[in-house]
């Protein structure tokens, strides 16, 4: 019954994440990966634990899955938000527009 209830939780969360991440403007993408960049860094940590804790073969085999799974989401988000970061200073490039007030004469 336990296992019946954690797997509903489960599905539960993957549904609310997906709304919330789906509601979130595109301005704020950017701060968004930061944290989930954060957030996988710390379950990288404890995919490491998993994996190097002895607990079992089947836990060394599931816990580096997920050190290899969690490394790659470390670094593609890095890329991607630098990627991101990147096409915002493309943009102050081409000239910058007069400030309020300091219009053309």
């Amino acid at each position: 019954m336990l296992q019946i209830f954690q797997l509903y939780v489960f599905i539960l969360a993957g549904f609310v994440g997906f709304i919330v991440i789906q509601r979130v403007p595109p301005l704020l993408h950017t701060p968004l990966m930061s944290a989930t960049n954060a957030i996988s860094g710390i379950s990288l940590v404890g995919a490491i634990v998993a994996a190097g804790g002895r607990y079992g073969k089947l836990s060394t085999i599931l816990g580096m899955i997920a050190v290899i799974c969690a490394a790659t989401n470390v670094v593609a988000g890095f890329l991607i938000t630098d990627r991101m970061l990147a096409m915002f200073k493309g943009q102050q490039k081409g000239g910058a527009a007069p400030a309020p007030g300091q219009g053309v004469k």
